[in-house]
């Protein structure tokens, strides 16, 4: 049997930060704490808050001083333009690997809006949502009917994902190439909060994919690749700006990549749903039934629970007040999404695995913030966190049903590793 610290492996241990245990949150640390945020993963901005009274810290980061927010009240102000702008303040390894340079996440007022609003057409609308969901479910049955042996669950839910949003997008993908376009995409997500070789295979597997899809773009539009009316390959394609012009190929490249490659991320929720199904016989018996609300739930309690993305950050566009708190103009803010998603104020046991909390009360907008807060239709939260949801509930009712058993393996997630995985990938063996 593993012990509890491998089969878990995430509770948060104290940060050191780089500050004196006495500090006053209103007062500048004259320490840097790059290395540490290097060195503590998720804990940082955690560690730091259990230090203040409040729901702001201070800290200096890459030379400059940076404040952290965490709380509904922060999650509004943050996503307010009025306080916070998003253009130019990734830092460009995130830019050049994660969203890609001259994505919809660095702009800022019309110009992100027009973009935000094609995204948010493609990827809201019911019937879009199921078809894809209905992509996903066919590929994944695809994979798994009939067959024996081992299989690491992260690569082939990543395979089999990669196929359902290509096929659903328009984008010509077929299953020889598959796996190899699959492995660039979780690369991009897998290297953008590291300098060493993760950051170096994120940034290679973004150039291919860019030229890859750019050249696609520049097919449809010459007529030689016809996608179907309405797919996202041909909506983005057909895009034109604020200055009436089309996306250059290599933006249109980076827009579908921040279609196709979200949709990939949930591999990372998929895997550590498994973690949980593993950990908790109760949830995959209560799964089983097919209850729809305990589903949701389930998929919710995953969401929160599993580390995911450390925080969000922009820059202040003016001289601010946080609750009594001054924030200068031009300074770097981050919003705490994995402290908040286990803050015991709003969720009593936050490291208790307990889907039945979103049973108990509606959860407010937000509150839980997995992947950012605000309004997805005007701000910068993700567009496709309703795909996320229903995408990852199919998988985890599938998961539930499919009988293999789990060897011995490393099932410890460290906090440390941005974005946290599972060691092993979460090995299964089909059939048994």
């Amino acid at each position: 049997m593993l012990r509890e610290s491998e089969n878990a492996g995430i509770a948060l241990k104290h940060a050191d930060g780089g500050y004196r245990p006495d500090m006053n949150a209103s007062r500048l640390p004259r320490l840097d704490s790059t290395a540490v945020l290097m060195a503590e993963g998720y804990a940082w901005l955690p560690g730091l808050f259990r230090r203040t009274d409040g729901h702001l810290v201070r800290a200096r980061l890459m030379g400059r001083p940076a404040v952290a927010l965490r709380g509904p009240d922060a999650v509004r102000f943050f996503y307010d333009e009025a306080h916070i702008r998003r253009g130019g303040a990734l830092p460009e390894p995130v830019r050049g690997t994660l969203f890609g340079k001259g994505a919809v996440h660095g702009l800022d007022g019309e110009t992100h809006r027009l973009r935000k609003a094609m995204f948010v057409s493609l990827l809201t609308a019911p019937d879009a949502v199921a078809a894809l969901v209905e992509q996903v479910a066919e590929a994944w049955d695809d994979a798994v009917t009939g067959r024996q042996g081992r299989m690491v669950l992260f690569d082939e839910v990543s395979k089999v994902l990669t196929l359902a949003v290509c096929r659903w997008s328009g984008i010509p993908v077929d299953e020889s190439e598959a796996s190899a376009v699959a492995r660039d995409l979780v690369s991009m997500i897998d290297g953008f909060a590291t300098l060493g070789p993760r950051h170096w295979r994120a940034r290679r597997a973004r150039g291919r994919r860019e030229r890859w899809l750019a050249d696609v773009v520049k097919r449809v539009r010459s007529g030689s690749c016809v996608p179907p009316v309405g797919s996202v390959l041909d909506v983005v394609s057909a895009h034109r700006g604020a200055d009436g012009r089309l996306l250059e190929p290599r933006i249109a490249a980076v827009e579908l990549l921040n279609i196709i490659r979200p949709t990939v991320a949930i591999s990372w929720f998929a895997v550590y749903a498994a973690h949980a199904l593993y950990r908790w016989q109760e949830c995959r018996d209560r799964l089983r039934t097919g209850d729809p609300s305990y589903g949701a739930a389930f998929v919710h309690e995953i969401r929160r629970f599993y580390p995911f993305a450390p925080f969000v950050g922009g820059m202040t566009v003016t001289d601010l007040d946080w609750q009594g708190e001054p924030i200068a103009a031009d300074c770097m803010v981050f919003l705490d999404l994995y402290g908040q998603n286990h803050d015991k104020g709003l969720w009593g046991d936050p490291y208790a695995f307990r889907p039945e909390r979103f049973l108990e009360r509606p959860v407010e907008r937000d509150e839980l913030v997995p992947q950012g807060g605000g309004d997805p239709s005007t701000g910068h939260r993700c567009p496709g966190e309703a795909v996320t949801i229903r995408v990852l509930e199919a998988l985890c009712r599938r998961l539930a049903s499919l009988e293999y058993a789990v060897p011995p393996q490393n099932l410890s997630i460290s906090l440390r590793r941005i974005p946290a995985r599972i060691a092993s990938g979460f090995v299964i063996i089909l059939g048994k």
